[in-house]
């Protein structure tokens, strides 16, 4: 197994080093500069070897003092077919009339901004890139027949947190790039994408604990191994979709892993309630206790497939940090600082899970009849994670009666127990778990708002302020949907298995105040739940990594790069963003 792992290592090593000697940084790969004369502006733009560009990416617009799209107004030559898109292969010399201008719009200063992306014919996609321009018409002044270079041209376009995250790693000092993605993963802690690790975690603590007594050292070891198969397996995913472009995580989240692994929790949930136990076979228990602390390694080794498996399929989260990481390795093929960055962006993830080990091994106490018990309670837990799942692929009126289902159960079970908070729990479950069965009935979908339906302050708003939303499939149907807008364009990337856009859905776009901003946009939405051949090529197109992702165009029709929102937002993060551009 390590070899394998270690070859696996030094292949994709060696494939990042190929790429890095071969593809052109952005500064080569595209030579620009501004041109002055009397009666026009010229924009040169010299593209380095292999180098193509996109034509519906080449843009010229005037900013200021009023937002106009130009570039069909402009001599721009013929562009041609190139595998599946349509490119220009030639250098650019774009000449901007100043009568064009003026006819345009009046004015003696104007703000004009040049946007393009290009590709390497060789694989590698540079990011889109802007140059902005200051033409001052008045003659005394500005000089006339100026040429202005890379340097001197004012670059003011605003990036969006996975391009800042970008750049960082493209620019920065390793060591603080690091600490930098160490912090991103602390904050990612606190998300949805590590909470369900929780309980699977301390599950494997607590069945530890009965063979083998309990210390801080023990427990902290435990949650490491957990940790750290973790990390390397979003990094090993992450270096892989960062080079081919294939998102590990993503394709796991289909209904048949899907149900596989609820399947898991349901056996183990079983095991917990002690109707039997799942071990190695015997066969291969007898290689391992052939070897000193055999009984040890059988235990380390089961850790360490879990901390693997959870990564890839209970917690596929998609951040601004992790979704700049993959942008940097996909453009600059260099797996290795992308590597460490995903590995310490894990670390920094499971650093609550390192101290749940720690306190558990700590404050444990000894084996007894008390165990039983806490298994059987931890079971219960094994049955939500295994609902949990399920839902990102059911119907989810049928999720609601699981859990109601669950929670009359768990009430049942816990009657047995005589002290009076027990009892007090007891009641509080079964109650809820009779609400969610109501809630069920009536048709409500959320399990925390499952009386939604019975609401009428409540459930009048949302009826009242209800959002007008069209599914996409393709590129082809958002290109039009585009064109035909009359208002700014949100598109929302979807996926049933995405807890995140979940709660997008859920809390960002309840929000009475999100809702009365959001009826001025086309709002457009794309279920890449199937990661099919068509949700890749339009993840790819605008570079998405994974859902959740909200892509934004103006009245224009042109992207808003600068608003791309990647993760959860708040509503009022969220708000923060679009009033900023909209």
């Amino acid at each position: 197994m390590k070899k394998i792992l270690l070859l696996l290592l030094i292949t994709i090593y060696s494939y990042s080093l190929e790429l890095q000697k071969d593809f052109l940084e952005p500064q080569d790969a595209f030579k620009k500069e501004f041109i002055q004369l009397d009666d026009k502006l010229i924009f040169n733009l010299k593209l380095g070897d292999r180098i193509y560009l996109y034509a519906d990416k080449l843009k010229v617009l005037i900013k200021t003092p009023q937002k106009i799209d130009i570039t069909e107004d402009l001599s721009i030559p013929t562009p041609v077919p190139y595998e599946e898109f349509i490119v220009h292969f030639e250098d650019q010399s774009i000449e901007i009339p100043f009568s064009l201008l003026k006819s345009k719009v009046d004015s003696k200063v104007y703000d004009l901004e040049v946007k393009f992306q290009g590709c390497s014919k060789d694989g590698l996609c540079y990011a889109p890139m802007k140059e902005s321009y200051k033409l001052n018409l008045d003659a005394n002044a500005k000089e006339k027949n100026t040429n202005i270079t890379d340097a001197q041209v004012s670059n003011d376009s605003e990036l969006n947190e996975t391009d800042i995250i970008t750049n960082t790693l493209k620019g920065g000092n390793t060591l603080f790039i690091l600490a930098t993605f160490f912090g991103f993963g602390l904050l990612l802690s606190f998300t949805p994408c590590v909470f369900p690790m929780i309980p699977i975690l301390s599950s494997i603590i607590v069945g530890a604990s009965q063979h083998n007594k309990m210390t801080a050292t023990r427990g902290f070891f435990l949650s490491l191994v957990y940790v750290l198969s973790m990390a390397f397996a979003y990094t090993i995913a992450g270096v892989l979709a960062g080079i081919f472009g294939a998102n590990l995580q993503v394709a796991l989240q289909n209904p048949y892993v899907l149900t596989i692994f609820a399947g898991i929790f349901i056996a183990l949930a079983f095991s917990m309630f002690g109707y039997y136990k799942i071990e190695l076979p015997q066969s291969l228990q007898n290689r391992i206790n052939k070897s000193t602390e055999g009984k040890q390694k059988q235990g380390v080794l089961g850790i360490a497939v879990m901390g693997f498996l959870s990564a890839l399929i209970v917690g596929p989260c998609v951040a601004p940090p992790l979704a700049g990481a993959l942008v940097y390795i996909g453009q600059t093929g260099d797996a290795v600082l992308g590597g460490l960055a995903l590995f310490v962006l894990s670390m920094g993830m499971g650093i609550p899970l390192l101290l749940i080990g720690l306190g558990a091994g700590k404050f444990m106490p000894k084996p007894g009849g008390w165990m039983d018990s806490v298994s059987k309670i931890f079971g219960i837990v094994m049955l939500a994670i295994a609902i949990w799942m399920l839902e990102r692929i059911i119907n989810p009126t049928i999720a609601m009666y699981l859990w109601s289902f669950l929670l009359l159960g768990t009430a049942i079970y816990l009657k047995i127990y005589k002290h009076i908070l027990a009892q007090l729990f007891t009641v509080i479950v079964f109650l809820f778990g009779i609400v969610l069965f109501i809630g069920a009935i009536s048709g409500a979908t959320n399990p925390l708002l499952p009386l939604e339906k019975f609401t009428s302050s409540k459930g009048a708003l949302i009826q009242d302020d209800k959002l007008n939303i069209t599914y996409i499939k393709n590129i082809n149907e958002l290109d039009l949907a585009i064109k035909a807008s009359t208002k700014p364009v949100m598109l929302d990337f979807y996926a049933d298995w995405c807890i995140s856009c979940k709660e997008l859905e859920h809390i960002t776009f309840k929000d009475p105040a999100v809702i009365k901003k959001l009826k001025g946009f086309t709002l457009l939405k794309a279920d890449v739940t199937a990661n099919n051949d068509e949700d890749i090529a339009l993840q790819k197109k605008y570079g998405v990594v994974g859902p959740p992702a909200l892509i934004f165009w103006d009245t224009n029709n042109q992207e808003i790069k600068a608003a791309k929102i990647v993760g959860y937002k708040n509503p009022k993060d969220f708000l923060e963003i679009v009033n900023k551009y909209f």
